[in-house]
């Protein structure tokens, strides 16, 4: 697909690798647009059953890249974020993470739109938009509450608490957790699995578990307005000086 994103099908499971490691694997609006694309093809098409997501070497994702943010337009089509966040939150079909490291911004919040998330020991969850001036994406101000609990939730959204891949077990947030070593063919075996159960039963129990569709675009929507709006607000702008002068932001 490209040098950052890498599709790979077999057993009718296809894998899609973020692959950007020297920056953490942080996704670009280049990157948003393959991805979209990826899951776009794979519901609409019977070659895979079952859908992977993981990240290369030892990330999963850093998230946003907040310079290639900071420098696109934000205004007439609908940009390539959006569209990878529609296409991951409507896909018909299983979405499986292997989330094999730290998995920062939309690498947890796309977390809330898989199926199935399994995690390697060394994986963490953080989720810093108000430290970067911004707020919440991916319809998380309203799962990540219903996964974790509004208590939890607000600690890692407003203050900032990083998990670690057992407590994101223990909270709900994640199916199960392998050794390091163990994750890339553990999953691979559950995603095989997946793919080989009847795939108009497996469609149905998912459209019947994910049924708050409506809710969670409408969510989404309204989270995207703010989103942009801090993208072009003075917050935003000091938290990008203050990385390019390695300083702490100030908001006096």
């Amino acid at each position: 697909m490209s040098d950052t994103i890498t599709l790979h099908t077999q057993d009718r499971v296809t894998t899609l690798t973020i692959s950007r490691p020297r920056k953490r694997n942080a996704i670009t609006q280049a990157m948003y647009g393959t991805m979209a694309d990826a899951l776009q093809a794979y519901g609409n098409s019977d070659d895979a059953r079952a859908f992977v997501i993981t990240g290369a070497e030892d990330y999963f994702s850093a998230g946003n890249d907040l310079q290639d943010f900071s420098t696109a337009s934000h205004d007439g089509d609908l940009p390539p974020v959006a569209r990878f966040l529609d296409a991951i939150s409507q896909c018909p079909k299983p979405v499986i993470a292997a989330v094999n490291g730290p998995a920062i911004g939309v690498g947890l919040t796309m977390l809330l739109h898989c199926d199935l998330v399994y995690a390697a020991e060394s994986a963490s969850f953080t989720a810093p938009f108000v430290k970067l001036g911004l707020v919440p994406e991916a319809a998380s101000s309203l799962l990540l509450s219903a996964s974790v609990g509004m208590a939890v939730a607000n600690d890692i959204l407003l203050a900032g608490r990083s998990l670690n891949a057992q407590e994101a077990h223990d909270y709900g947030l994640i199916s199960r957790v392998f050794p390091d070593a163990d994750l890339t063919s553990e999953v691979a075996a559950i995603a095989v699995h997946v793919a080989q159960s009847a795939p108009e039963a497996v469609r149905l129990s998912k459209s019947l578990i994910r049924n708050r569709r409506d809710e969670v675009a409408l969510q989404m929507q309204k989270e995207a307005e703010h989103f942009v709006a801090q993208l072009k607000s003075p917050e935003f702008a000091e938290v990008v000086a203050a990385m390019m002068q390695k300083r702490q932001p100030s908001f006096s």
